[in-house]
């Protein structure tokens, strides 16, 4: 059984739900379903957290853990985050480009209202 199935059964076994595991482990429901999913594992001090909360060895729960699937994930995260990084960073040299091209639209505004005050 992998982690992620283990993680559904002992949660089911005590009849609570992602939100309530949640709060009991100081995350998320969101996180708790990551999880479950197994598009993420907590790390090692949610884990021991859950051994205690469940009342099993951290061996015996993290027994079917691959530990090449959780690099790989942790390679997508670091790769999803620098992804992000670079949109925000385009977003606010895109901002900035935007409101250049505003400043200089307003300044040509202003200066095609004065040469026709002064030249019309």
């Amino acid at each position: 059984m992998n982690f992620n199935e283990k993680l559904i059964e002992l949660r089911k076994s005590k009849g609570l739900s992602q939100d309530e595991l949640g709060n009991a482990l100081g995350v998320s429901r969101q996180t708790i379903s990551k999880w479950e999913l197994a598009q993420s594992y907590p790390d090692f001090q949610r884990l021991v957290l859950l051994s205690d909360y469940f009342g099993l060895s951290l061996d015996a729960l993290v027994k079917d853990i691959d530990v090449q699937d959780i690099r790989d994930k942790n390679l997508d995260d670091k790769k999803l985050s620098a992804i992000y990084e670079d949109i925000n960073s385009a977003k606010s040299s895109i901002n900035q480009v935007v409101n250049i091209l505003a400043i200089i639209g307003v300044v040509g505004t202003i200066l095609s209202i004065l040469a026709g005050v002064f030249w019309g």
